[in-house]
């Protein structure tokens, strides 16, 4: 296997991740030997994947986090999504001629998996079945990517930071499936997510706790007036 980091560790994670859902511990061994991907470990601020350049890989993360970002024509740049283990980069992109819109870089410490898109592609007479869960994982993984994109556009047209920041709360309860959750970012993080300065949204948030809609702790939220953060998000 073209890599330095042993593997057998991460198995776990690449057995929860969207692309390799379904798969036995056996079939995954056997895609691996197959596939030969390479593992990469990246020290924190260090670039995984570079604007402008092509990808031919599917990166999957299977330690610390990763962040892309797109450059601004100011000069400055906006967060676009922030992944931990078990996330995946590049499945859409490496299917298509066109170069990179957005820069990877690691945020903390952390091991990437680079799997080669083409032998996604090419069914190995090895595999059998397996290779066709594969297949229908990607087809599954790009489907969830857009629709997630396109909810981050409907975040981003919402005309003020009340209503961004009421939507997005709303949303990641829905996904925490309580009133109390933690979301992967820090407030300069979710200010970049929310394409808003993070003074602004330090004075939003104070304002919502006084308004008795929210309570926070750090990165974490507990929502305590739903009913008026749905209205406020629909205002």
């Amino acid at each position: 296997m073209r890599n330095s980091i042993l593997l057998d560790d991460h198995l776990p994670i690449l057995l929860q991740t969207t692309l390799f859902h379904g798969l036995s511990l056996a079939e995954l061994r056997m895609t691996m030997e197959c596939f030969q991907p390479a593992a990469r470990a990246f020290s924190k601020g260090e670039i995984v994947l570079l604007s402008g350049y092509e990808m031919r890989d599917v990166g999957i993360v299977l330690a610390g986090q990763v962040e892309a970002v797109k450059n601004t024509p100011d000069g400055g740049s906006v967060a676009i999504t922030l992944m931990e283990p078990g996330s995946l980069f590049g499945d859409v992109l490496s299917g298509s001629s066109t170069k990179s819109p957005v820069t990877v870089i690691a945020k903390t410490d952390c091991q990437v998996l680079f799997v080669p898109y083409q032998k996604i592609l090419h069914p190995c007479a090895r595999m059998h079945g397996s290779h066709f869960q594969l297949m229908q994982n990607l087809v599954c993984t790009i489907s969830d990517k857009y629709f997630a994109l396109n909810r981050r556009v409907d975040l981003l047209i919402l005309k003020s930071l009340r209503s961004k920041l009421c939507a997005y709360l709303l949303e990641e309860s829905a996904r925490a499936g309580a009133d109390t959750f933690t979301i992967p970012f820090s407030r300069a993080g979710l200010a970049d997510y929310l394409n808003c300065e993070r003074s602004a949204l330090s004075r939003e948030i104070s304002r919502m706790r006084d308004e008795g809609l929210i309570e926070t702790y750090k990165n974490s939220f507990k929502l305590l007036n739903k009913a008026e953060l749905t209205r406020q998000y629909h205002c």
